[in-house]
C-alpha cells in the first residue's frame, strides 16, 4: 500500500514518519506538509518525496496517514476519502461535531477504510486487558486518570501546541480514556456532569448503556511527578486495572497501520474507524457544552 503522510510536526516526526518507512507492507510514498520546508526536510530523512499540494500527494498514494490539529485533519481527511483514499487518522478525529461527522460520511460514502489512532488500543497488553474486561459482566464503577504534563512545567514537545492551548486535556486525552471505557461498559448515554479543575483539568462522570458510571479526571497540567495515566475498574469481577507499560508510539502505530491494511483488504470497519471517532467527538462536545454553561 503506498501511503503519504500529511504533517510534519511533532508527533509526525516521533511516531508516524518512523513507523510508516520501517512498515513492511508500506510504501511511504511521500510527505505534505503546512510547512514546505518542514516537508522537505522530513521526507528526506525518511527516503520519501516532499509534495507542495494535497492533490499532488493523494493522486500518488492509496492512503494517508495524518498528524495534524483535529481541525485541519477533518477537512483533509473528508478530501482524501472522496479520493477513494485509505485513512489512518489521530485523534481527537475532529475539532467538532459537524467536522467529524462529515468524516464518517465520506467514509461511508467512498467505502475507504479508516481508523484512528487511538494509541493504547494497539498497545497489545492493554488491547487484550480492555478485550479481557468487555466479556465480564457486572462492572459497577469505573475511574479513569489521564494526567499529562504538557503544560504542567515538564518539557514536552506539544507544549507550544496552539490547538491543544484551545482546546485542553479534554480534548487531547480525553480520547484515550473514552477508547478505554467505552468498548468495556458500553456506550456513553449522557455526561451526568462535569467540572472544572485546576487550568485545563477537567472531571466528567458518565452514564454507560451498562448501568454503570465512570469518573474522568483529565488534565495537560499536571505537575511532573503526578503524571500517568489509570484505569480502574469495579464490579462483580472484583477490581481490574489497565496494564501499563508498552513498546512507545511507532511500535503501536505500526500495529494501526496492520488494522488499517486488514481493513482496506477485507472491508470490514476496525473498532477504531471513524464512525467511532465521531461517537467519541460527539461525547466530549456534550462534556465541553458542560463545562461552558459552568463559565457563563
Amino acid at each position: 500500500m503506498r501511503i503519504g503522510l500529511l504533517g510534519t510536526g511533532p508527533w509526525a516526526r516521533m511516531a508516524h514518519a518512523p513507523a510508516l518507512e520501517a512498515h513492511p507492507e508500506l510504501d511511504f510514498t511521500g510527505v505534505w506538509g503546512r510547512r514546505p520546508d518542514a516537508a522537505k526536510e522530513l521526507a528526506s530523512r525518511h527516503g520519501a518525496r516532499p509534495y507542495d499540494a494535497v492533490d499532488a500527494l493523494l493522486d500518488e498514494v492509496d492512503a494517508v496517514a495524518v498528524a495534524l490539529p483535529p481541525g485541519v485533519q477533518a477537512d483533509l481527511a473528508v478530501r482524501a476519502a472522496r479520493a477513494g483514499r485509505h485513512l489512518l487518522l489521530d485523534k481527537p478525529l475532529a475539532a467538532t461535531v459537524p467536522q467529524a461527522r462529515a468524516v464518517a460520511d465520506a467514509v461511508r460514502e467512498a467505502q475507504v477504510a479508516s481508523v484512528v489512532f487511538f494509541t493504547t488500543r494497539f498497545r497489545p497488553e492493554a488491547a487484550t486487558w480492555i478485550a479481557e474486561q468487555a466479556l465480564e459482566e457486572g462492572w459497577f464503577t469505573a475511574r479513569a486518570q489521564w494526567l499529562g504534563s504538557v503544560f504542567g512545567g515538564g518539557d514536552s514537545p506539544f507544549a507550544h501546541s496552539p490547538w491543544r492551548r484551545e482546546k485542553g486535556a479534554l480534548w487531547d486525552v480525553g480520547p484515550h480514556a473514552l477508547s478505554v471505557l467505552l468498548p468495556v461498559l458500553g456506550d456513553a448515554v449522557r455526561v451526568a456532569s462535569a467540572a472544572h479543575g485546576p487550568e485545563d483539568t477537567a472531571h466528567l462522570v458518565i452514564e454507560h448503556e451498562s448501568g454503570a458510571f465512570s469518573s474522568l479526571t483529565l488534565s495537560l497540567t499536571a505537575p511532573p511527578a503526578a503524571a500517568g495515566a489509570e484505569v480502574e475498574l469495579r464490579g462483580s469481577a472484583g477490581v481490574a486495572r489497565l496494564p501499563h507499560g508498552g513498546d512507545g508510539p511507532v511500535a503501536a502505530l505500526s500495529l494501526a497501520a496492520d488494522a488499517l491494511l486488514t481493513a482496506a483488504r477485507t472491508g470490514r470497519p476496525h473498532p477504531c474507524d471513524a464512525a467511532f471517532g465521531l461517537r467519541v467527538t460527539e461525547i466530549l462536545a456534550e462534556a465541553e457544552a458542560l463545562l461552558t454553561e459552568q463559565e457563563g
